[in-house]
């Protein structure tokens, strides 16, 4: 639970230090060398799209061998699936 409350803690102390510009970048103040200043920094994030891919799956269903008797047929098709991408800045 400690370490829980800790981590929160700092998470919020290392989020209050962020903000952002106009066009979508971060700017983060952190300490400076060894002063008691901080010193801006400005961070460009990654951007993050969708790319449509084709993979083939299997599928499976029956045959009827005899008249009691159903076989079962693997076979494969092919299926578009969308996938995220990330670009870096």
């Amino acid at each position: 639970m400690r370490k829980a409350t800790l981590a929160a803690t700092v998470a919020l102390g290392l989020l209050s230090a962020c903000s952002k510009t106009d066009d979508g970048r971060v700017v983060i103040e952190r300490p400076g060398d060894v002063q008691v200043r901080t010193t801006k920094d400005t961070v460009s994030l990654p951007t993050v799209g969708t790319v449509k891919d084709t993979i083939t799956t299997p599928t499976i269903g029956v045959k009827e061998e005899t008249l009691i008797v159903k076989k079962p047929v693997i076979g494969s098709k092919k299926t578009e699936v969308t996938r995220p991408t990330v670009r870096k800045p």
